[in-house]
C-alpha cells in the first residue's frame, strides 16, 4: 500500500542537505560515543571501525547467513540495497540499517560477553538521572490545583515538547542541548485528539513511543493520566525490539522509568504505582514488533501489527522519525493535507512532533509563508517547532 499522493522519496545523496549530514557526520559521531561508552574488546574496536569506514566508503553489506532477523530485512529490501552507496537508498531505510549493522558491531546479536548489552545504555541512564528530571518529576505536584483537563492538556505538551530531549539529535546539533522550548506549534489539532477520548471512555490507546529517558517519562505520565481518569480503558505501548536511533525505547527503558517514577516523591511516585499496577494487570500493555525497526513506512505495516492497530480508539505516534514512518519520508509539500497522507493507517491516529527533520505535511500556506520569512528552512530541522495533527 502505498501513501496518495505521492511524492519523492528522501535520499542522502545531496552535499549539504540534513539527510546527507546525518549520513556524513552524525553516524560517525555515534559510532564514537559508542566506542568511548564501553570498555570494548579489540574485537569490538575492530568491527567498529570497519562499521565507519564502510558508512564513509563504502557499500551497503549483507547481513550473514545466520542473523536471527535475516528473513525481515530481506522483506524489507535488503537485496535491492546490497552494494549501493548508504547515501543513494532511501534516507530512512539507510538510517534503520546502520542502527542494525552497529549492533552487529559491539555483538548485541551474538552469543558472548557484550550479548544483549544496550550500547546506547549509559546515555540513557544518564537522562534519567539528571537534575532537570527531578525538576519535572517535582512539577507534576503543583498540576494537582489544576482541574482534570487543565492537567490532561500540560501533560499532553510536556509529551510533545519532551522529543526535544532526544540524545541522536543532540549528537549533530550542540546548541539543541541548551536551547529553550520554543512553544511554538505550527499545527494543532489538539482539540480533536481530545474529543477522541471522552471520559468515561472504555477503548484502547495505543501509543508508538519514540525515545526513552526524559521523553519516555512525560509519555508514562500522559498514559496514567488518561488511565486515572477514565479517558481510555486500557493502553498499549509500543517500543523497539532491541537499541535503537540512540535512544529509542525498549522494554528496558520502560522499566527503567517506572522505577525511576516509583522512587520519586509525590504525584510522581503516584503515578509510577499507578503505572506499575497497571502494567501488571494487564491494563497497560507493552509491545515489541519486528517492523517498529524496520525501515519502512506505516503504509507497510505487517497484517498482524494493523489488525492490532485497527482496533485502537486513537493511536498517538511519538516522535520525529515515528512522524516520517507515518506520513512516508518524502519530499512533500509542506500544505499536503495529514489526512490524505495517513489515510492508510488503520485507526484514528494523532501524531505528536518537535520538526527535527523535512518532512513536514499539513500546514496551512500562511504558516508556511510565515516560517520561511523569518526562518528560511531551518525551522524544519532545528527542533524549535512543533505540531499536534489528527486524522480522525
Amino acid at each position: 500500500m502505498s501513501a496518495t499522493p505521492t511524492a519523492p522519496v528522501i535520499l542522502g545523496d545531496e552535499p549539504g542537505s540534513f539527510p546527507h549530514s546525518v549520513l556524513a557526520e552524525r553516524h560517525p559521531a555515534i559510532i564514537q560515543q559508542v566506542r568511548d561508552a564501553f570498555p570494548y574488546d579489540p574485537t569490538r574496536h575492530r568491527a567498529l571501525d570497519a562499521l565507519l569506514a564502510n558508512c564513509a566508503d563504502g557499500a551497503v553489506e549483507p547481513l550473514s547467513a545466520t542473523a536471527h532477523d535475516r528473513d525481515h530485512w530481506t522483506a524489507w529490501g535488503l537485496g535491492t540495497h546490497v552494494g549501493r552507496s548508504w547515501y543513494d537508498i532511501p534516507w530512512l531505510w539507510s538510517e534503520s540499517y546502520f542502527y542494525r549493522r552497529l549492533l552487529d558491531a559491539v555483538g548485541y546479536f551474538a552469543p558472548g560477553p557484550w550479548q544483549g548489552i544496550d550500547p546506547f545504555r549509559p546515555f540513557k541512564l544518564a537522562e534519567l538521572a539528571a537534575p532537570e528530571t527531578d525538576e519535572e518529576l517535582a512539577a507534576l505536584d503543583d498540576l494537582t490545583t489544576l482541574p482534570a483537563d487543565g492537567q490532561a492538556r500540560a501533560l499532553l505538551h510536556g509529551s510533545l515538547w519532551g522529543n526535544r530531549a532526544d540524545l541522536g539529535f543532540r549528537l549533530s546539533d550542540s546548541a539543541a542541548a541548551t536551547a529553550a522550548a520554543v512553544p511554538a506549534l505550527v499545527a494543532d489539532d489538539s482539540d480533536t485528539l481530545w474529543s477522541l477520548l471522552p471520559s468515561g471512555g472504555a477503548g484502547t490507546l495505543c501509543l508508538i513511543a519514540d525515545n526513552a529517558g526524559r521523553e519516555l517519562v512525560p509519555d508514562l505520565l500522559l498514559i496514567a493520566h488518561l488511565l486515572e481518569h477514565g479517558c481510555v480503558g486500557r493502553a498499549v505501548l509500543h517500543v523497539k525490539p532491541y537499541p535503537y536511533y540512540v535512544s529509542d525505547a525498549t522494554t528496558a527503558d520502560v522499566v527503567d522509568a517506572l522505577t525511576r517514577l516509583v522512587r520519586a516523591d509525590g504525584r510522581a511516585a503516584e503515578y509510577g504505582r499507578l503505572l506499575w499496577s497497571a502494567m501488571t494487570d494487564g491494563t497497560l500493555a507493552v509491545r515489541a514488533h519486528p517492523f517498529s525497526a524496520g525501515p519502512l513506512p506505516y503504509a507497510d505495516l505487517p497484517a498482524d501489527l494493523r489488525a492490532e492497530l485497527a482496533t485502537a480508539a486513537l493511536t498517538v505516534v511519538k516522535g520525529d522519525l515515528n512522524y516520517r514512518r507515518l506520513v512516508g519520508d518524502r519530499r512533500w509539500p509542506a500544505t499536503v493535507p495529514f489526512a490524505e497522507v495517513t489515510a492508510h493507517f488503520p485507526s484514528p491516529v494523532a501524531a505528536l512532533r518537535t520538526l527535527k527533520s523535512d518532512v513536514v505535511t499539513g500546514l496551512a500556506p500562511a504558516t508556511e509563508a510565515a516560517l520561511d520569512a523569518a526562518e528560511g528552512g531551518s525551522w524544519r530541522t532545528a527542533g524549535t517547532h512543533a505540531l499536534i495533527q489528527v486524522r480522525t
